[in-house]
């Protein structure tokens, strides 16, 4: 319990630097469930960023656009910096993130960015540790989930939609909307983003 509580003390700081404000508001929500210890603070330009303390910040998620402007700037913190890009663009020397695709393959990315701690990563800042959700026993999400119901929590994650859902189970599309009312209402979840960290923070999707 001190622990738990410990780290929930240690909140620190991520930076969006968008000028697309509701590009900026998304991300913020799926970052603010990923990881809750953080406070998200967003900019919509490099000059609203430098006029924050440079020291609050672990992690940059930067426009495409706002890094090459200033590429010096993230470059000397590329350990820290993730360029947002449009589709499989990949930028030498620092993590990159595609801001073009689905929420739930958005989350997946994310989380992926997360386990593999992108250097510093979003696993942690020094001494936080794992600020990722905390895993449930495969016992336990067993007993939580129904077996039809880890079938369409997995669809779900691969970001599939409900017909589709019920095209690969066979099933009616009104019985995909219960059994992911029935999920959502059973591990506690807000939106699709919390299924997929929970799913992929407990084995039963991964990345």
């Amino acid at each position: 319990m001190g622990e738990f509580t410990e780290m929930r003390n240690m909140q620190f700081k991520i930076a969006i630097i968008d000028s697309n404000i509701l590009a900026c508001m998304g991300l913020e929500r799926i970052l603010e469930e990923l990881i809750p210890v953080a406070e998200i603070v967003t900019c919509e330009s490099f000059e609203e960023l430098l006029s924050k303390s440079e020291a609050e910040f672990v992690h940059y998620f930067v426009s495409s656009r706002i890094y090459f402007e200033h590429t010096s700037y993230f470059r000397a913190r590329s350990g820290r910096s993730i360029v947002m890009v449009g589709g499989d663009m990949t930028i030498n020397g620092v993590a990159t993130l595609n801001v073009c695709q689905s929420e739930a393959a958005l989350v997946r990315d994310l989380v992926a960015l997360q386990r593999r701690g992108h250097h510093a990563g979003m696993s942690a800042h020094g001494a936080h540790g794992n600020i990722a959700p905390h895993p449930v026993s495969k016992e336990k999400t067993d007993s939580l989930l129904s077996a039809r119901e880890v079938e369409v929590a997995l669809l779900l994650c691969q970001g599939c939609i409900n017909k589709e859902v019920a095209d690969k189970l066979n099933i009616s599309i009104t019985t995909v909307i219960t059994h992911r009312k029935n999920i959502m209402e059973k591990l506690g979840a807000r939106s699709l983003a919390d299924v997929i960290i929970y799913c992929v923070m407990n084995g039963i999707y991964n990345v």
